[in-house]
């Protein structure tokens, strides 16, 4: 398990690990050794599976799925919704986290570890990781996202 930052509000506690980036939907990047360019990989937060239940399917884009900025990387199915989850870089799907096709409940029990959902082989890595949060400003973004859904 990673080192996080951690927010309690009301009765949930949320985790945010600090050695990756986020996007403000709530995936996680995580760069990882790569020999032939940089390599990502993705999730989704703590946050993220809290607020949307219970995971039942994980569908993610199968290898070699070219991916622009914004493209659908994967699509999870809870008893709740269905959410469908914007690729945050562009590049090409390097793996599958085939454990997770086979038992979504990983994305909840061991969001950051066991949980992952692809890597994406990055194409335009220095230019897209502008546009992520670090983990500080995504734990403000998840406080003020958690507080809405509370005043509601």
């Amino acid at each position: 398990m990673p080192e996080c930052l951690e927010a309690t509000l009301d009765k949930f506690t949320f985790r945010v690990a600090k050695d990756r980036l986020y996007t403000e939907d709530g995936v996680w990047v995580l760069p990882i050794q790569g020999g032939q360019g940089p390599l990502v990989r993705l999730g989704v937060t703590d946050f993220f599976q809290q607020h949307n239940g219970d995971v039942a399917f994980a569908n993610i884009q199968p290898l070699e799925t070219q991916l622009e900025s914004g493209d659908e990387f994967a699509e999870i199915e809870t008893m709740k919704v269905t959410v469908g989850l914007p690729s945050p870089l562009k590049g090409r799907v390097a793996e599958v986290n085939e454990a997770v096709v086979r038992t979504p409940e990983f994305i909840n029990q061991d969001p950051y570890d066991r949980g992952w959902l692809a890597v994406i082989a990055a194409a335009g890595w220095e230019s897209d990781r502008t546009k992520l949060l670090d983990p500080a400003a995504y734990l403000a973004t998840m406080r003020s996202q958690a507080e809405q859904e509370l005043s509601r």
